[in-house]
């Protein structure tokens, strides 16, 4: 500590060693506290986690069962389209005992463990998409869902949901008394079932592609988190598993390096590939929406193919002018992620070659689909109301009859005629609802019936005509 002393003032200033030592006490506090913030080890009971992964790797008897039942609830699901049912099937499925036991015994060289996980995999997959196929073929019930499709091909989502879905899942395995939540968590997010059922409900309607892409992406979660299990295994220092003979441990050892390194370098391969694709997909989104803008036309559908670098876009309305388009020909190739892609734009104004033959078939078909949804409603009203107008005004030209008129008429030509009556007649069949006008006569006794029918014709054609009528009841009484 130094002091300086200036008019009676005394003034305490620290020196450079108080300094550092104020510093590293600092630093050691927040690096104790971060160490113990996401220290893993010191809380992990690794023995009892092998044991309960082993435990789990077994699938007969209740487990078995279990699934099926499960596989049945999740097809369900996904053929009503109900989330929550699926969630509920995923809840109870034992699905992801033998996949963490693969990436666990690779991790600790044990290849007895490796064969059994592998064997149980192989079970459990083949029942759960027998159950699914005979589920859907049964079932009168096969219309594509949005649940299966959104099943049919695995994102970049898919990947991450995987990698720490399983991080998850064998993090609450190693903590001393599992975390049931964390798991039931982890089996809802990773949606190891709902693709099973999508493969067999692939299939049993004939669609290959369906089916090869939702094992597709049950694969990738299987395999992410294996591996996720796998480096938290070797992050945590599980035990190897020692044998006697040390030329069969150098060759289990082996053996799992090949087996990790065979799973590693594809899966980062695949996560490369899928990343680059979502990026192609959001940057297609993003570039038709602030760069394909012309006044007076509109971008009905937009199609973007990753494989290919083929960008399709609609156009309906103004047809744009060449220049234009070489302006967004030109943007594209300075958008970053889409260069090399191939921009193609049809317009409605062009009716030949390529263009009439897309327009006219699937966006054609889309746009009057649509039209015909949103306005099914609106025309059931219109009818509604025609039928309403139609029958008021029937009841108006009723209203306004001239009975008087009428009845001096009939006395004037039809001698033989009593009493001349007329009444409104309401009917309905409980959907609508008629008035019909009745007139009835009565004739004198001495008139012949063959001269009572012939003079009833004559009347009711002479009302039609007289009273501007499609209908009219002409009765006598009895």
């Amino acid at each position: 500590m130094s002091t300086t002393e200036n008019n009676n003032d005394i003034k305490i200033t620290p020196n450079d060693d108080e300094f550092e030592n104020v510093k590293l006490n600092t630093w050691q506090s927040i690096k104790k506290f971060l160490t113990e913030l996401f220290d893993i080890r010191s809380d992990s009971d690794r023995d009892a986690t092998i044991e309960a992964v082993k435990k789990d790797i077994s699938f007969k008897g209740h487990t078995a069962w279990i699934l099926i039942f499960s596989i049945f609830v999740a097809s369900i699901g996904l053929n009503v389209s109900s989330t929550a049912v699926v969630i509920g099937a995923m809840l109870i499925s034992p699905l992801m005992g033998p996949i963490v036991g693969i990436g666990l015994s690779v991790a600790i060289n044990d290849v007895d463990t490796l064969k059994r996980s592998l064997i149980n995999l192989g079970v459990m997959v083949f029942l759960s998409v027998l159950t699914a196929f005979l589920y859907f073929k049964l079932s009168p019930l096969t219309e594509e869902t949005p649940e299966l499709i959104a099943r049919t091909y695995p994102t970049i989502l898919d990947v991450l949901i995987a990698i720490f879905g399983g991080l998850g899942l064998i993090v609450a395995k190693t903590k001393s008394g599992t975390i049931a939540s964390v798991i039931f968590g982890v089996a809802i997010a990773t949606a190891l079932m709902p693709p099973l059922c999508t493969v067999g409900y692939g299939l049993a309607i004939g669609n290959a592609s369906y089916a090869g892409g939702a094992l597709y992406l049950f694969s990738i979660n299987a395999v992410f988190i294996a591996l996720a299990t796998f480096i938290v295994s070797k992050i945590l220092q599980f035990p190897l598993v020692r044998y006697a003979n040390s030329k069969r441990r150098k060759r289990t050892a082996q053996i799992a390096s090949l087996i990790a390194i065979a799973v590693m370098v594809p899966s980062v391969w695949l996560f490369i590939k899928l990343l680059d694709q979502q990026v192609f997909e959001n940057k297609t989104k993003e570039f038709v929406k602030n760069v394909i803008n012309y006044e007076g036309a509109e971008v009905v559908k937009f199609t973007q193919d990753y494989k290919s670098k083929n960008i399709d876009v609609y156009l309906i309305g103004r047809p744009v002018p060449q220049n234009k388009i070489n302006d967004w020909l030109t943007q594209l190739e300075e958008t970053e992620n889409l260069e090399g892609s191939r921009l193609r734009i049809y317009q409605g104004a062009d009716q030949s070659g390529e263009m009439a033959a897309k327009l006219s078939g699937e966006i054609k078909a889309g746009i009057l689909e649509d039209l015909y949804v949103k306005n099914e409603q609106i025309i059931q009203d219109k009818d509604e109301k025609i039928r309403f107008l139609e029958n008021e005004v029937a009841l108006l030209k009723i209203q306004n009859v001239p009975f008087e008129e009428l009845s001096e008429e009939i006395k004037i030509n039809y001698e033989n005629i009593e009493t001349f009556s007329y009444s409104n007649k309401i009917t309905t069949d409980f959907k609508k609802t008629d008035t019909l006008p009745v007139v009835n006569i009565r004739w004198k006794n001495n008139v012949s019936s063959s001269a009572r029918k012939a003079d009833l014709k004559k009347i009711e054609a002479w009302l039609k005509f007289k009273m501007k009528l499609d209908t009219i009841q002409v009765s006598e009484y009895p």
